[in-house]
């Protein structure tokens, strides 16, 4: 990134004397204000470079919002108080995968532990139990894949895997026989990881149809791979959705925070600036219709708030920060303590114009930051 520096250069005589332009730029000084501006932006590779991350990514959140100001600087050099950056980067974020060999669960074994002569499960407990009487010190990162028979209605053979992490054993539910199949597969296995690559995330589209997700979501998911011999492998591997489909996931998430600028220095920033709608207007016009029924029906019929100190239908500073308070209880209930806004509105001073108004939630109150 090559930052680009403007240098103007004044040739003259030194005196004692005082520059008769200095009065001149002293008050074109005072009278300009900062340079205001927002933006979205996604670092590039040319940012990371810069910022000295290899990689692509930033180890953490935090680290991010370190570094990234001073980036920010020199992208937008002439920006000052008031001004936002919704940025967009990747976060190095490591998901376990496993493999292993498939031990197969004999019927004996299946008696052993639920006392029955079926020579299956029937429980998610059965396998549990399976797991502490045949694993009793496991140790972090330990996987096994397991096959054996299920009854649940009728007998199938499921394999799944089960990690131990954090003092607990975490499934892995692997694909069925006819899940196989559905993809294609003449044996319940695939031959290469590529071909899982592929094939995995359109069955995982049909495996979650049911299961609501979010974009950035992650799944894992546990496969058979045929490694030749007659011998087959399970892996496991994480997918990440996008919000309509699945792709092999990185390692790495996408993470967006906004910065704004307090006039000396790029901060990590939860503002969220807002024009209010037709409908805002409208709501706390028949929010207020009861309490200020003059200035409610006339910002309701206008869609601006007179703000003419001798008009009748004036909306003062502390009616407007009332009507702002019930506008973000109903529009934001779930904002957090601390939650920033700058609402920007309509309003009729002889002749219409814009206002803002800076909020911040304190105490469970919107109060003028």
């Amino acid at each position: 990134m090559k930052k680009i520096i403007y240098v103007l250069a004044i040739l003259g005589i030194a005196t004692t004397s005082c520059s008769p332009n200095e009065d001149i730029y002293n008050e074109l000084d005072a009278q300009a204000g900062p340079i205001v501006g927002d933006a979205v932006y996604t670092l590039t590779d040319d940012d990371y470079d810069d910022l000295n991350l290899n990689y692509g990514n930033f180890n953490s959140t935090e680290d991010a919002k370190e570094m990234i100001p001073s980036l920010l600087s020199d992208i937008f050099p002439v920006w000052g108080l008031g001004s936002s950056a919704l940025v967009s980067f990747n976060v190095y974020n490591p998901v376990s995968t496993y493999e292993s060999e498939i031990r197969e669960i004999s019927a004996a074994e299946c008696n052993a532990i639920t006392g029955q002569t079926y020579g299956n499960f029937s429980s998610s407990g059965h396998i549990y139990s399976f797991l502490a009487a045949e694993y009793p010190n496991p140790s972090e990162g330990d996987f096994i894949s397991l096959r054996y028979d299920y009854y649940s209605g009728s007998v199938s053979t499921l394999t799944n895997g089960f990690a131990y992490e954090d003092g607990n054993w975490i499934k892995f539910t692997g694909f069925t026989e006819d899940q196989y199949s559905a993809m294609g597969e003449s044996y319940p296995n695939f031959s290469s990881s590529d071909e899982a690559d592929i094939k995995i995330p359109i069955a995982l589209l049909d495996i979650y149809q049911f299961s609501p997700l979010s974009a950035g979501d992650i799944v894992l998911s546990m496969y058979e791979l045929y490694m030749g011999g007659g011998v087959t492998k399970s892996f496991t591997a994480a997918f990440i959705f996008d919000g309509v489909a699945f792709h092999p996931y990185e390692n790495e998430i996408e993470v967006t925070v906004q910065f704004g600028h307090d006039g000396e220095n790029w901060i990590p920033d939860n503002t969220i600036k807002y024009d209010l709608t037709s409908a805002d207007v409208s709501f706390i016009s028949n929010s207020f219709m009861s309490l200020y029924p003059g200035p409610a029906d006339n910002v309701g019929y206008f869609g601006s708030f007179d703000r003419r100190p001798n008009s009748s239908n004036y909306w003062s500073d502390s009616m407007l920060l009332e009507a702002f308070n019930v506008l973000l209880d109903d529009m934001d209930s779930a904002a957090e303590e601390g939650q920033k806004y700058v609402l920007k509105y309509v309003v009729y001073t002889g002749a219409t114009g814009n206002e803002t108004m800076s909020l911040i939630k304190t105490d469970g109150m919107w109060v003028v930051n």
